[in-house]
């Protein structure tokens, strides 16, 4: 682009310095804004500063704007040229680039480290899982996060031709026969480090109730299905769910019982010929529940806790619940009133679905770990570009002391965490579902304890980092601003934080010997 652009004497700049006729350079290129100088919704004032009309105003800029403001088709309309024998030194990423801020990539995303764990195939795909996050996914996001609707349609069909829907439920006989992400990666191959690798690619774009409206509800109301329901039902509407055409939801909290899973409400009850399941409560608080065609919920019978799925008619209401982020998410409020489904559609035994739903547990809290550990990372490399170009006193914000402190307990926390993460992941690929369910619950809740913790004190020092644009939904801090405002939600989904350290801890005393003493 350089080449093409006229070039322009420094002097030349110097001289469009008043109303109706300013130019400004920044990054080497000369923008004529007279015209646009009264829609600035700064106000025009600004540029008229003696440093800012006619002159080089990049570091002033970059105090104030992101970069992406500059990638805009409107704002690069004002471009007239470029300083005489200067280039530009600012990178504009292109999709599919790797950060190259230090930490902004988890290790094994680093040319110069190396990682026992991935391989070629895990490499291949999370090239082409991070062109599709920067090309489709980040700019739905950031609609969607505004406008409240759910994810598009467009995007929904083109993961479902890449398979992603299929590959964000993990490695088993589900992907058997299909071509994921256009063959980077085979069915035989894949395992939890590529779906990790999905996952963390997915939440990028930080946009937290996007993240869970990009069928949240899938990735924990499908196993069920998977796992425990009958053949035929699974052949019934898997294909859907997979093709992004139908929508399936986890309905297990309740305004009566969160956590506390064995005090579920809702009931189901059998008709007396023993083939249909009367279904009469309420669910709160769930995620795509506003527009799921499908609810795995939890229901209290006879003798205890079933699994069943109900599918959505006139007897089942969803009403949307507002919450601290977008209702993209679709979070939403059911009530099942006599609702009559078929006892095909029971998942797993007959008052055994407590044993269905603490197995679901361990892959939705693993889910959520990856998340909160890679959009930590996230909020890591937002506050180090930022100290590194916000200019206080004189000087940069890396030149105070205590900025490079909170700096270094953000990176080793992300790292920590990151590395933990990791480690559970190798056990998962070692492990049958029955031996997960065995040997990491407990392991498992304490990493989502560690990392939501990780998240909140991240959160709280980003926002001492970036000031009031850490407080503000615009502009230079709005990632930090959505990050802090929303880092309840991993802390208390899939569990509180200090149910799971309980869980944690109380799981690693059952396997305490008896013949240890100090």
């Amino acid at each position: 682009m350089a080449g093409e652009l006229k070039q322009i004497p420094r002097e030349e700049v110097a001289k469009h310095n008043k109303p109706g006729d300013v130019w400004i350079i920044i990054d080497s290129k000369v923008y004529d804004v007279s015209k646009f100088a009264n829609l600035h919704p700064g106000g025009a004032a600004v540029f008229f500063d003696e440093d800012i009309a006619g002159q080089d105003a990049t570091e002033q800029f970059f105090n104030l704007h992101r970069l992406e403001v500059l990638v805009k088709p409107q704002y690069k309309r004002f471009i007239v040229g470029q300083v005489e024998g200067q280039k530009s030194v600012i990178r504009e990423p292109k999709p599919g680039d790797l950060s190259r801020v230090p930490f902004a990539e988890p290790t094994w995303l680093v040319p110069q480290f190396s990682s026992p764990y991935y391989k070629n195939s895990h490499r291949r795909l999370q090239k082409a899982m991070r062109e599709f996050t920067d090309t489709y996914l980040t700019p739905d996001a950031i609609a969607r996060e505004n406008d409240g609707k759910r994810p598009s349609d467009s995007v929904l069909a083109k993961m479902a031709e890449l398979e992603i829907h299929a590959m964000r439920l993990g490695p088993g006989k589900h992907l058997k026969g299909r071509t994921l992400a256009g063959g980077v990666v085979t069915p035989e191959e894949f395992d939890y480090f590529h779906e990790l690798i999905i996952t963390q690619e997915f939440v990028r774009h930080g946009q937290r109730g996007y993240s869970d409206g990009m069928l949240g509800g899938m990735v924990i109301g499908l196993p069920p299905v998977l796992n425990f329901g009958n053949p035929e039902l699974q052949k019934r509407i898997v294909p859907d769910i997979f093709a992004g055409k139908k929508f399936i939801s986890l309905a297990i909290s309740e305004a009566f019982a969160g956590s506390d899973v064995a005090g579920l409400r809702t009931t189901a009850k059998k008709t007396p010929d023993g083939k249909h399941w009367i279904v009469n409560g309420t669910k709160k608080w769930i995620t795509n529940g506003t527009f799921s065609d499908y609810f795995s919920v939890g229901c209290k019978t006879e003798n205890g806790l079933t699994m069943i799925l109900i599918e959505r008619d006139d007897n089942v209401n969803t009403k949307q619940i507002k919450t601290s982020y977008s209702t993209t998410a679709g979070t939403a409020f059911i009530t099942f009133d006599n609702v009559k489904v078929p006892v095909e559609n029971t998942l797993g035994p007959e008052d055994g679905g407590l044993l269905v739903i603490l197995s679901n547990f361990n892959h939705e809290r693993w889910v959520m770990c990856a998340g909160s550990a890679r959009g930590s990372r996230l909020v890591v490399e937002e506050c180090l570009k930022w100290a590194n170009q916000r200019k206080v006193f004189g000087k940069s914000l890396l030149a105070q002391p205590v900025i490079r402190q909170k700096l270094a307990h953000m990176i080793a926390k992300v790292e920590a965490a990151q590395s933990w993460l990791e480690s559970v992941t190798l056990q998962m690929t070692k492990m049958s579902y029955k031996e997960q369910s065995k040997h990491l619950a407990g392991v498992i809740g304490l990493l989502k304890m560690y990392c939501t913790r990780v998240e909140h004190e991240i959160a709280d020092d980003a926002v001492q980092i970036f000031g009031g644009r850490g407080i503000t939904k615009t502009g230079m801090g709005r990632v930090i601003e959505m990050f802090h405002r929303t880092t309840k939600f991993n802390a208390l989904l899939g569990g509180a934080e200090e149910v799971l350290g309980d869980l944690g801890v109380r799981q690693a005393m059952r396997q305490m010997p008896r013949d240890e003493k100090l």
